[in-house]
C-alpha cells in the first residue's frame, strides 16, 4: 500500500489557463474549474501550504497582440490581465467549498486584488490559506512559468509542480509522435541542453540556479496531485542532479 501523507509542506502549483476551458475554445468550464480546486483543497486538507501561478491563455496571450495591432508590451499587460480575471475566479471557487484562499497580484489594481509582498503571501500560507498570485511578474516580457519559478523561491516553496495535459515531459511531442518516450528524472541542464520545451529558458535556469526542484505531471489524472505531494513517482521529476 503506497504510503499518501505529504512529503512536501509547501508547494508551488503552475497551471495553464488553456487547461480551464475544457472542451470549450475559450473562457472558463465551470466543471474544470470545479474539479481543479477539489483536486487541490484534497491537498490542502493534508496540511500542505499551497501557492499557485495561473496561467492567462484561455482568455488573452501576449503574443497575439501582433494580429490585433498592439505592441508586444501592451499585449503581454493584456496578458496579465487576463491571468487576474482567472485567478480571482479560483480564489471564489475555492471559497465556495470552504477553503480559506488568497489573490495577489504583482500589478497594482486597488479595490480588485491585493497587492503581492512576499511577507504577506508567506503569512497567509502559514495561516493555511490558498494564496493564487497573478499578473505574472508583473512585467512584459516574461512567462508566467517564470513567474511561478520565482514565487515558488520567494515563498520557500520546496517543489514547483507544473500540471500539464500529458503525464510529464517526453523526448518528442507525445501528441504528434507515438513513439515520444517519457523522462522519469532530468537535470535542470539536460532540459536546457536537450532544448526540452517545458518551461521556457529562463525559468529552468533560474530554478537550476537556485537548485529548485520541478515537476512536471497531469493534472487531468484524478489523485495525480494527492500522489505527487505523497512523493510517489508520477510525470517527470527536474532536479539539479540525476537521480
Amino acid at each position: 500500500m503506497n504510503d499518501t501523507r505529504p512529503h512536501f509542506k509547501r508547494i508551488l502549483l503552475k497551471l495553464s489557463g488553456e487547461a480551464l476551458t475544457g472542451d470549450q475554445s475559450f473562457g472558463i468550464d465551470p466543471s474544470v474549474l470545479k474539479t481543479m480546486v477539489s483536486e487541490v483543497s484534497d491537498i490542502h486538507e493534508q496540511g500542505v501550504e499551497v501557492g499557485i501561478v495561473i496561467g492567462g491563455g484561455n482568455i488573452f496571450r501576449g503574443l497575439q497582440s501582433e494580429k490585433l495591432g498592439v505592441t508586444r508590451v501592451s499585449g503581454d499587460q493584456m496578458g496579465m490581465l487576463a491571468t487576474v480575471i482567472n485567478a480571482i475566479a479560483l480564489g471564489d471557487a475555492f471559497k465556495n467549498i470552504g477553503v480559506a484562499s488568497r489573490v495577489m497580484s504583482a500589478l497594482d489594481i486597488h479595490g480588485v486584488v491585493e497587492p503581492f509582498v512576499r511577507q504577506k503571501a508567506v503569512h497567509y500560507l502559514s495561516g493555511k490559506h490558498v494564496v493564487i498570485f497573478a499578473a505574472g511578474t508583473g512585467n512584459p516580457y516574461f512567462t508566467t512559468d517564470t513567474a511561478a519559478t520565482l514565487r515558488a523561491l520567494e515563498i520557500d516553496a520546496q517543489v514547483l509542480m507544473k500540471a500539464t495535459n500529458v503525464d510529464g515531459v517526453f523526448d518528442a511531442d507525445p501528441k504528434l509522435t507515438v513513439s515520444a518516450r517519457p523522462f522519469s528524472f532530468l537535470t535542470h541542464e539536460e532540459v536546457l541542453e536537450r532544448n526540452l520545451r517545458v518551461m521556457d529558458l529562463t525559468a529552468i535556469s533560474l530554478a537550476r540556479e537556485h537548485g529548485l526542484p520541478i515537476l512536471v505531471f497531469d493534472l487531468g489524472k484524478t489523485g495525480n496531485i494527492r500522489k505527487a505531494v505523497s512523493g510517489q513517482q508520477i510525470g517527470t521529476l527536474i532536479t539539479g542532479e540525476k537521480s
